[in-house]
């Protein structure tokens, strides 16, 4: 996902000086004090200078870096805003950054340097290249730039903005609108920069990765994907601190693109068995679809690996599908500690990462390559307001997984002698599985079933399993232990102790079919672990190939779609059930026609005979009220279990929730602030002036009506003159004065019968961002002459559509 600023300018032309300091100097100076500012007496003094009005707890306008930082990274890049707090906005502006305790009037003084992200925002100011100005003197509320930390040995770097309102300029040296960071100190900096010790622990560790999604439409609401939502196979390894597989402020390698991107973990696994003398264990979990599911109706993934002295680091990525290239994962966690023993327990909360090869910014946005490719990099609530993590304050984003990583067992000869606690005792001393039975008295289980055949048919390492049922639990508080057993196995003919035998790694996952569209074919690989010890060859093939198909029939009307993902679980625990498996469409028909492609599949699978009693429940009782009285609701139905739950296998949903729609709201008139008192319209005698406001919202929906807009009240000046011809000569002048200023009133901007109409608003952002929403702009009265009548000089608004593109 492609989110860099855009690339620094420095314009010094004629026309944009006339626009550098319009209001930031204009306003505030006259002529004559700038003629006194010599461009000699120092770097960028003018803007230095440009010090206007100070307002001690002036609140309306803050300076904000994006995380609000009390350090910076040198060389990372920030997103800095600069904000008004409604109803308050701000014409100009100027952002500069400067060395603690340095003036600024030296090119030196300043630190880092801007980049422009709206150029019909911002710019830089022609006679201080340094600095952000705006690019046009508008009413604007908000503006953001990024911000390049200066290098290594800077010190504390002073960011300051500097505000143009009414004829005010607020430049503050302290408070809102001043922002201190400091440079990082090594030793404090994340995960994957700071400085890995060696390892003095002795012996391995052998640890469990369990992985919990936690991304669902309930915690992420926006724009959720609820088609093939899923997490990829996770790929990772224990590996030594010469190898990384992926990093923050690195760029992404072959393998984590495709990872990314299609969430195939083919090529990362390739490129982590290339480093054989890096790595000690291949860390592999299978695929998660959906994305959340209830640890009761399916285990959370899962994978273990062991790690050593000189390989004691464990990284990890795993796609959030469908997305353009986000993933979450760890990067070099070290499992080593300072005590030179193993830690016993991780558990770290994760938020999506980009790998910088892919430049959407929604979920299921088209495939585009971020051309050059950026270097991976959190993911932020403020990337990008189509984001589905967007938030404008800038918040946290809620994490989408949590992993926890759990030490099992240590092996061989241990440094650190004093075990962590009474299990790790139990651990080290009794790796091995127990022999008796250690099931609850309270848990009523069947017979084991027979041992099932191995899964390997070569001789390779796999795995057999048998099955027995949970009959009844009398107990609810004392869980039962689990309904399957697996066992290592090796195929029929083949034994440890034969020394012809020849030792096979696992087949690494499909390759990607060879086409995108039609026939096509792909591979596997393996390879060999162990030679015969009698020195005979190994015969057994270390690559297999197959056919495969993507689309059958290839033209314009095909849609491109990924490889099919792994067959869920059987749905029934006993008994005849469904399994499924899915895939994505990755690019849609090139003639805009919809993908007939299917992206689901289901099929029989039958599961050992069941002996529990059927799950019986009650029919759904009638929907309820909706949750509001106006809008948009929620409301709810419920069924009852009426089978024990102890004496069966239920696991059907006992509530359902669904979206309602009542009559929309009522929005009541919404009018902005009385303007001022016009001059009296009397020089002499009794008069009378007028204050207006404008209708910023009409009423909708029988909302409250709008109040009146025009006020009147009595004015008197000073006695008029007695003398006859001295008073008609005085009025005649003062009419000619009005009707010249109404004549060149009334040749300025738009017209209308007896007013003059200030230019149009800017269009309002659209309500949707598709499904069809509205905009809106507004024209309000200037000046209202003395011959129009009110209904016909009052505010105009005018409404369009927009976004009507289909969700």
């Amino acid at each position: 996902m492609r989110l860099s600023p855009a690339p620094l300018r420095l314009s010094r032309g004629p026309a944009l000086l006339a626009l550098a300091l319009p209001l930031a100097v204009a306003l505030a100076f006259s002529d004559e004090t700038l003629d006194k500012v010599s461009k000699s007496e120092g770097y960028c003094s003018r803007i230095l200078r440009a010090q206007g009005t100070r307002r001690e707890g002036y609140t309306e306008f803050s300076l904000r870096v994006e995380g609000d930082p009390d350090f910076y990274k040198p060389g990372s890049s920030y997103r800095v805003t600069l904000s008004a707090a409604p109803p308050s906005y701000f014409r100009g502006f100027t952002l500069i950054a400067l060395k603690e305790n340095r003036e600024g009037d030296k090119e030196e003084d300043h630190a880092g340097t801007f980049q422009i992200i709206d150029e019909e925002e911002t710019q830089f100011m022609s006679n201080c290249p340094v600095a952000v100005t705006e690019s046009t003197p508008r009413r604007r509320t908000r503006i953001q730039v990024f911000w390049i930390a200066p290098p290594t040995g800077t010190g504390c770097v002073i960011l300051k903005a500097s505000i143009v309102q009414k004829r005010i300029i607020y430049f503050q040296d302290e408070g809102s609108l001043t922002k201190k960071l400091c440079e990082q100190d090594p030793t404090l900096d994340g995960v994957t920069d700071r400085p890995i010790l060696d390892c003095c622990a002795c012996g391995t560790a052998k640890y469990r990765l369990t992985f919990y999604g936690n991304w669902s439409e309930k915690t992420h609401p926006k724009d959720y994907p609820r088609r093939a939502n899923h997490w990829s196979a996770i790929i990772g390894g224990s590996h030594s601190k010469n190898y990384v597989l992926w990093e923050y402020g690195g760029y992404a390698s072959e393998g984590v693109k495709q990872v990314a991107e299609l969430g195939s973990p083919v090529k990362m696994e390739e490129e982590i068995r290339q480093q054989s003398d890096e790595v000690l264990t291949v860390i592999k979990a299978k695929a998660q679809w959906p994305a959340w599911q209830p640890v009761n109706v399916r285990a959370a993934p899962s994978a273990e690996f062991s790690v050593d002295r000189t390989r004691h680091l464990m990284s990890f990525l795993t796609m959030m599908g469908p997305s353009p290239d986000w993933n979450v994962g760890l990067s070099a966690e070290d499992l080593c500690t300072k005590e030179c023993g193993w830690v016993q327990k991780v558990v770290q909360d994760l938020i999506p990462w980009d790998a910088g090869t892919d430049s959407g910014v929604t979920y299921e946005s088209p495939n585009k390559p971020t051309i050059p490719q950026e270097k991976i990099r959190p993911l932020t609530s403020l990337d990008h307001p189509q984001s589905p993590f967007y938030d404008p304050e800038g918040g946290s984003i809620t994490q989408v997984a949590r992993v926890v990583i759990e030490r099992i067992a240590r092996k061989g000869e241990q440094c650190n002698i004093v075990p962590d606690n009474v299990d790790d005792i139990v651990a080290d001393l009794a790796p091995e599985e127990k022999d008796e039975d250690d099931t609850p008295e309270t848990c009523i289980y069947s017979n084991w079933s027979p041992w099932s055949a191995c899964s390997s048919s070569t001789c390779e390492k796999g795995k057999r399993m048998r099955q027995r049922m949970l009959k009844a639990q009398l107990d609810l508080s004392v869980p039962c232990p689990d309904t399957q057993d697996f066992q290592p196995c090796m195929g029929p003919g083949c034994s440890d102790e034969d020394g012809s035998t020849c030792t096979m790694s696992e087949w690494i996952t499909w390759s990607p079919c060879s086409i995108s569209c039609g026939m096509g074919m792909r591979s596997r690989e393996r390879y060999v672990k162990q030679f015969p010890e009698d020195g005979s060859v190994c015969t057994l093939p270390t690559e297999e190939t197959e056919k495969c198909t993507v689309n059958e029939e290839c033209s314009p009307s095909s849609c491109l779609v990924t490889e099919w993902g792994e067959w869920d679980d059987c749905s029934a625990t006993c008994g005849m059930g469904m399994k499924k498996r899915h895939r994505m469409v990755k690019m849609s028909p090139a003639d805009g026609s919809m993908c007939k492609a299917e992206t689901s599949q289901a099929e029989k699978c039958m599961m050992p005979e069941c002996h529990t009693i059927p799950c019986l429940l009650s029919p759904w009782s009638e929907w309820s009220d909706c949750s509001v009285t106006c809008g948009k609701g929620m409301r709810t139905r419920q069924r009852m279990l009426k089978s024990l739950a102890e004496l069966g296998d239920c696991n059907e949903e006992l509530e359902q929730v669904e979206k309602c729609m009542l009559p929309e709201c009522p929005i009541d008139c919404e009018l902005s602030e009385w303007s001022q008192w016009s001059e009296c319209n009397k020089s002499c005698g009794k008069g009378h002036m007028i204050r207006t406001r404008t209708i910023q919202m009409e009423p909708q929906f029988g909302g409250v009506p709008c109040p009146e807009t025009v006020q009147r009240k009595k004015c008197r000046a000073r006695k008029c003159l007695r003398n006859p011809s001295v008073q008609k000569l005085r009025w005649r002048e003062a009419r000619e004065s009005r009707r010249s200023e109404q004549l060149r009133e009334e040749s300025e901007g738009e017209q209308f019968p007896g007013c003059r109409m200030r230019p149009w608003t800017a269009w309002s952002e659209c309500t949707k961002v598709c499904g069809g929403g509205i905009q809106e702009r507004y024209m309000t009265v200037k000046k209202r002459f003395k011959s129009s009548q009110f209904t016909s000089c009052k505010d105009k608004k005018e409404i369009r559509a927009c976004n009507v593109h289909p969700c």
